[in-house]
C-alpha cells in the first residue's frame, strides 16, 4: 500500500520541473548561440526528460513486479546516461563563460530531477486511489 505523495511534494516537485525547464528554455532562448547550437541543447533537454521518466517508470515497475524486459531497462539506463554525457561534452567544447555552463548544467539536473519525482507522484497517486496496473 503506498501513501499518497503530499500536496507539499506535490506542488515542489511540479516548481523543480518547470523552474529546470523553463529556466533552461530562458536561457537558450537569450542566449548569443547560433541556432543549431540551440537546438541542439533544447534536444537533449527533452530528450533527457523522456529518458528520466522512462527510467523510472522502469525501476519501478520492475521494483513492483511488472514485467519489463531487460532490453527496454537496459535502453532506459542508456539513454539517460546518454543525455547527461552529451550535455557535459556540449558543455566541455562550448565557447561559453563557466558561470553560464553551470547555470545550464543545474536547470537541466533540476528539470531532470523535478521530472523524476512528477512521475513519482502521479504514480503514487495512481496507487493509492487503486489505479494500478495490477488491480
Amino acid at each position: 500500500m503506498t501513501q499518497k505523495p503530499s500536496n507539499a511534494f506535490v506542488a515542489a516537485s511540479w516548481i523543480a520541473l518547470g523552474v529546470g525547464m523553463i529556466g533552461f528554455i530562458i536561457g537558450l532562448w537569450r542566449s548569443d548561440m547560433l541556432l543549431n547550437e540551440k537546438g541542439y541543447y533544447f534536444a537533449v533537454l527533452m530528450f533527457g526528460l523522456f529518458a528520466v521518466v522512462s527510467l523510472q517508470k522502469a525501476v519501478r515497475d520492475k521494483l513492483e513486479s511488472i514485467p519489463v524486459t531487460e532490453l527496454y531497462y537496459g535502453i532506459s539506463w542508456f539513454a539517460t546516461l546518454l543525455t547527461i554525457a552529451l550535455l557535459i561534452i556540449g558543455l566541455w567544447n562550448a565557447d561559453l563563460l563557466p558561470s553560464e555552463k553551470g547555470f545550464y548544467a543545474f536547470a537541466f539536473l533540476l528539470a531532470l530531477f523535478g521530472a523524476i519525482t512528477v512521475q513519482k507522484n502521479t504514480r503514487d497517486g495512481q496507487i493509492a486511489k487503486g489505479k494500478h496496473p495490477l488491480n
